[in-house]
């Protein structure tokens, strides 16, 4: 399916794939996790041209993912911090990682672990039932049509 078309769907998942669904958006995403802030830091970190940059962090903007501070140094520039709705995704890529980590990972393994600042323990991801607090996978759940999906 092509890229324009899939932004066209009205799906809560072709949207979210159709502005997240480029790698360098993705990576741009992981370096905000890991406190990147600064263009010229993201830029070192990822490896990535100025001008690839400058439209991903203007798309991310623009959608409200990040927000723009204006700081001083010589001159006057910006860092880029998520928004609400940018740590919203946080959810998004660790489980993007979990099933890197299983399915992908290079034979020495991930390159970098984490845990809960307060007790230590190892970050999870997990999809549980709203009502009983149950543990899902895909063979627990029924879809309900909200509406024709015109499929």
């Amino acid at each position: 399916m092509a890229h324009v078309k899939v932004a066209d769907e009205l799906c809560t998942v072709s949207l979210p794939a159709a502005l997240l669904g480029e790698r360098w958006t993705l990576l741009l995403l992981r370096q905000a996790f890991l406190g990147t802030r600064r263009f010229e830091d993201f830029q070192t970190a990822m490896d990535i041209s100025r001008s690839v940059l400058t439209e991903r962090l203007g798309t991310l903007v623009e959608e409200g993912i990040l927000r723009r501070e204006a700081y001083k140094d010589v001159r006057t520039r910006y860092e880029y911090r998520l928004t609400e709705k940018g740590l919203d995704l946080y959810p998004v890529l660790m489980a993007l990682r979990k099933w890197g980590d299983r399915w992908m990972s290079p034979a020495e393994g991930p390159s970098f672990d984490l845990h809960h600042r307060t007790c230590g323990g190892d970050v999870g991801v997990h999809v549980a039932c709203e009502g009983c607090g149950a543990e899902l996978t895909a063979r627990d759940v029924r879809v309900t049509p909200l509406r024709d999906s015109g499929a």
